[in-house]
């Protein structure tokens, strides 16, 4: 154990991130020691011990590990604990501890440490010194070490954090989730964030790039160099062209680098690089246009958390999770509810996606008894301050959000402070519009509006046409739509389209797409209110992920009464809250057009064929295997790009169906089952266009596995998402199995996380052994620092063929 925590406390050490001019910046997630206190994962009590945050402490005892980490999702999950947080023992107090060497070449500089983000209420020491603290987990901020630093010597680093239960909404992590970076820089030096970089001008001649620069110290001189042009400026604000600009957009994501070296006794002492991109962004009441054309956004909101891998961040799950979104066609994310990672929006930037960033879940009136609510007095304008400087220089990021549902929508209170959060937007970044999410119906009428830029209602399709009428200049969008749920793979028979209905047996949701608690709606619902009012310049549909907590419709958090302003609907919902009676299993959400694991749900199919019309695609459901109902009306539904389709069972034709005006789904609602083959051809302007095929299996017969990438890095941080079938003879999915598998592996690699998309299971996401959910699960393998190699993975189970892969660590 000790020799380690020797070495991993060297590399830690030694792993440097850049080093330009004076400044360093080294990568400080390797080698933390950490310990738990107070509540505990098994529900007992440990005391807090005295003097953690000295030197001398002795945490030889404690378990090292590397950040990101959060200690939630390792469980267990406990029956007892709020579903609403995902049933998980993320509330406690966790202490981190590193000793790091600093060279004695170090005196006389400035020293920092940096966290992109720590869940939550965070105190630092270093050598026994209270250095500062930040209590929201979901900001990145910077501490300065310097005057408690021992250059030469051995230097102790403690972080506290105190996750408080009732402080969320969802399931929130814990611990030091996002990566933490060690800067070193000359006294003179570029300030935290102090770089800003926008393009007021753009034509295809030319673009004008604005430079806004705040240095810490004394200085000669501040040169801005485009790197990839060779066009420089000077001074704390310049403006510099580029000739023939290579545009950033979401077809071609194009960057460029600002490079600011800043001058001070003769000679250069910082240097800074700063990633930008060169486009337009406008907003009118007919609609929202990048680089002057007009551009739909089909957003989806997402949670902070990577399913099975919980709160910390991993820059390829986070780039699976967009390539998913990308392929069903959505361009836009809302970060719910909350300051993303760093790296969500630097994959955004390269990847061509539209980001709302979103601030707050709450103002000075709390949705939760410990939530931000007790902060918000003192630390909004740091945290909202904080928020744009770090993220303003991202081309994706196209508003910002100062907050999501907060309850001030309905006061002259409230208004004032939506004006000030609004000011303080416009005061760090002038370039982009600041938005709200809104539920109360009076906030697009009340005033509340006209604080906002642009204004976004939360499940309000129904308003759209008041609100234009109203309002008829001002900028709308659907800040939150749908919130459809379903349960991968469940179907649940008669077919109802009553939204409250299609709930089935065991606490699963029937995913024929019809069902939505009592304030929201199906997706078809929202797609004809923005056909009917085109100047809606997009949404944000409730969510792209599901996500761990908010199990609804099985979801026990009374701040679901907030989503009624109508005294009869909110009586209704507390009935049905207070039906979920003692204990229900659901620990994950319902919502997610892509299961917890990263699996499509037939959802993904009726907003691709929306939101891709150009690609030829038709989904059929339910799945084909219903022995209980042979001689049964077993409805189906098909989703398509197309304008008319053709069903045919066992090869007789059923029907052809047209779309009409509002019309997003063709239905078959009286098919008679028999087993077989269902197969719909589609077509669109008369013309054959697409056709899908689903058929009755064999019984589960082997496991296959496949990856989603067979070569990884040998990084310590490159993933391999493996799915794990349950397949026929025939290498068909056989649905409704729910067969146990056994892990296991061979070589420089590791299983980190296990799923299968079941919001009811209670399987732990680091156990060997897991059930399959309706024919799948999930595997993720992590690849080891520097120890490239062969890769096995192995999956077994009773009375199946067991199934095998490799993969590659390069």
């Amino acid at each position: 154990m000790e020799a380690m925590k020797v070495w991993m406390m060297a590399m830690a050490t030694l792993v440097a991130v850049c080093a330009t001019a004076e400044r360093e910046t080294l990568r400080f997630n390797e080698g933390w020691s950490f310990a738990r206190f107070g509540a505990m994962p098994d529900g007992t009590e440990k005391a807090e011990p005295q003097g953690v945050e000295k030197a001398a402490f002795d945490d030889s005892a404690w378990r090292m590990l590397n950040v990101p980490h959060d200690w939630g999702i390792e469980g267990p999950f406990r029956a007892e604990l709020p579903n609403q947080t995902g049933k998980l023992p993320w509330a406690g107090i966790g202490w981190y501890r590193k000793t790091f060497d600093v060279p004695a070449s170090d005196s006389g500089k400035k020293v920092f440490i940096d966290f992109d983000g720590a869940m939550s209420d965070s105190t630092v020491w270093l050598n026994g010194e209270y250095v500062g603290e930040w209590p929201y987990g979901y900001s990145s901020f910077r501490l300065e070490l310097t005057p408690f630093l021992k250059p030469g010597q051995e230097n102790t680093l403690a972080v506290r954090l105190d996750n408080k239960p009732e402080s969320s909404r969802w399931y929130p992590g814990g611990g030091i989730y996002r990566n933490v970076r060690l800067v070193k820089t000359a006294k003179t030096h570029v300030a935290h964030w102090g770089v800003f970089v926008s393009t007021p001008v753009v034509s295809s001649d030319c673009a004008t790039v604005q430079v806004r620069a705040e240095i810490d110290g004394a200085y000669d001189k501040v040169v801005h160099e485009i790197v990839e042009t060779g066009k420089t400026g000077q001074g704390t604000t310049c403006r510099l062209s580029i000739d023939f600009p290579r545009r950033w957009d979401l077809d071609s994501p194009n960057l460029y680098t600002l490079k600011t070296t800043v001058f001070s006794g003769g000679e250069a002492v910082d240097e800074v690089e700063t990633p930008f991109g060169i486009r337009t962004l406008s907003y009118s009441a007919d609609g929202f246009f990048l680089n002057g054309k007009k551009v739909r956004m089909n957003g989806v909101c997402q949670h902070h958390d990577l399913g099975p891998l919980g709160a910390a961040v991993n820059t390829r799950a986070l780039e699976r999770q967009i390539e998913i979104l990308q392929e069903m066609g959505c361009n836009a994310i809302r970060t719910a509810h909350n300051p993303p990672s760093p790296e969500l929006l630097d994959l955004c930037d390269r990847m061509g996606m539209l980001v709302q960033v979103e601030a707050f879940d709450c103002w000075g009136k709390g949705k939760a008894s410990n939530d931000y609510s007790r902060h918000f007095p003192e630390w909004h304008e740091k945290d909202l301050r904080a928020m744009i400087k770090r993220d303003r220089n991202h081309p994706c990021v196209v508003m910002w959000s100062t907050g999501n549902e907060i309850r001030e929508q309905g006061n002259k209170a409230g208004h004032a402070i939506s004006q000030r959060l609004t000011d303080i937007a416009h005061d760090e970044d002038p370039t982009r519009l600041v938005t709200a999410g809104c539920n109360n119906i009076k906030a697009g009428f009340n005033g509340f509006q006209k604080t906002v830029d642009l204004f976004g209602y939360n499940y309000k399709p129904h308003l759209y046409g008041e609100f234009r009428q109203k309002n008829p200049k001002q900028p709308f969008y659907g800040s939150e739509t749908a919130s459809t749920v379903s349960s991968r793979g469940e179907y649940f028979f008669p077919v109802s389209d009553e939204k409250h209905l299609g709930q089935g047996g065991h606490f699963q949701v029937s995913s024929f797409d019809l069902t939505a608690p009592p304030w929201a709606n199906n997706p078809d619902v929202e797609f004809a209110a923005q056909d009917e009012y085109p100047w809606v310049f997009g949404e944000f549909v409730w969510t792209g992920f599901d996500y761990v907590g908010e199990p609804t419709p099985y979801n026990k958090d009374k701040t679901n009464l907030l989503n009624f302003s109508d005294p009869a609907e909110r009586k209704r919902m507390e009935e049905e809250l207070e039906k979920l009676g003692g204990n229900i299993p659901p620990r994950s959400s319902y919502f997610g057009i892509v299961d917890l694991c990263g699996f499509k749900k037939d959802r993904f199919y009726i907003y691709q064929a929306r939101w891709r019309p150009e690609l030829p695609m038709a989904h059929i459901l339910p799945h084909w295997n219903w022995p209980e109902r042979i001689g049964e009306g077993t409805p189906v539904h098909v989703y398509t790009s197309g304008d008319e389709a053709e069903l045919f069972l066992n090869g007789k034709s059923l029907g052809k169906k047209v779309k009409g005006e509002y019309t997003y789904r063709l239905r078959w609602d009286d098919v008679v089952y028999q087993p077989g083959e269902l197969k719909v051809v589609a077509y669109k302007n008369g013309k054959r266009w697409a056709e899908n095929m689903t058929k009755t299996t064999g019984e589960a017969a082997k496991i296959e596995l496949s990856a989603d990438r067979k070569v990884i890095a040998a990084d310590g941080q490159d993933l391999s998402f493996i799915t794990v079938q349950v397949s026929d003879e025939d290498g068909r999915l056989v649905p409704r199995t729910h067969n146990l598998v056994t892990f296991s592996i061979e070589g420089p690699g590791e299983i980190i996380a296990v799923g299968n998309g079941d919001p009811t299971s209670h399987e732990s996401f680091q156990a060997l052994e897991h059930k399959v959910f309706n024919g799948l699960a999930l595997v993720v393998v992590r690849s080891m620092t520097g120890d490239p190699g062969t890769i096995v993975v192995s999956a077994k189970s009773k009375e199946l063929i067991a199934g095998r892969i490799e993969l590659e660590a390069k």
